[in-house]
């Protein structure tokens, strides 16, 4: 199965690969940088416009070059203050090559108050980034690492959203 998934960071990609081979043999993804076409920062309704556009994205690159794929796949990390706490988490999207296209939402952990304004004027991992004083806490096992004491990593994060947005493909037509 030929997965093509928006993004290069690896521990995206192995989360999804997990996700993937719960339910599939032969699972092969290819990484690919493509624009979210929202902010550096993702906030509220941006997230989930950020995983589509990351599709949306890919299925051109795919056509432009000529690939075939079974599914194309993306996942966008973002803040919401939808339900009255500041909240960061995942959005995956998952669209099959015949055009079903679905969405999943990992666990979310809120966000202090106090640290919302220089994440909104940057981005959270590299505030996560001072405040931890480490480079990179956005790649690999990801800033959720920290917080949890190594207990959930960015790949947990990202399976579990997966996971969610393969329900439609996994169930057939009951629940579609």
């Amino acid at each position: 199965m030929k997965i093509l998934m928006g993004t290069k960071n690896p521990g995206k990609i192995e989360g999804a690969k997990q996700a993937f081979e719960k339910y599939f043999d032969n699972v092969e993804i290819e990484g690919i940088a493509v624009s979210s076409d929202v902010g550096n920062q993702p906030v509220n309704e941006e997230i989930l416009q950020g995983a589509k556009n990351r599709v949306k994205n890919l299925k051109e690159y795919a056509k432009q070059n000529n690939i075939d794929v079974d599914y194309y796949i993306s996942s966008e990390a973002g803040i919401t203050n939808l339900l009255g706490e500041w909240i960061d988490f995942n959005a995956a999207v998952v669209e099959s090559k015949e055009g079903l296209q679905s969405v999943g939402m990992s666990q979310g952990f809120q966000i202090p108050e106090k640290y919302i304004n220089e994440i909104l004027e940057t981005e959270l991992g590299k505030v996560m980034d001072g405040i931890f004083k480490k480079e990179g806490l956005n790649k690999g096992k990801g800033g959720i690492s920290y917080l949890t004491h190594d207990e959930i990593s960015r790949i947990d994060l990202t399976r579990n959203a997966f996971i969610m947005a393969l329900i439609e493909h996994i169930n057939g037509d009951m629940w579609r």
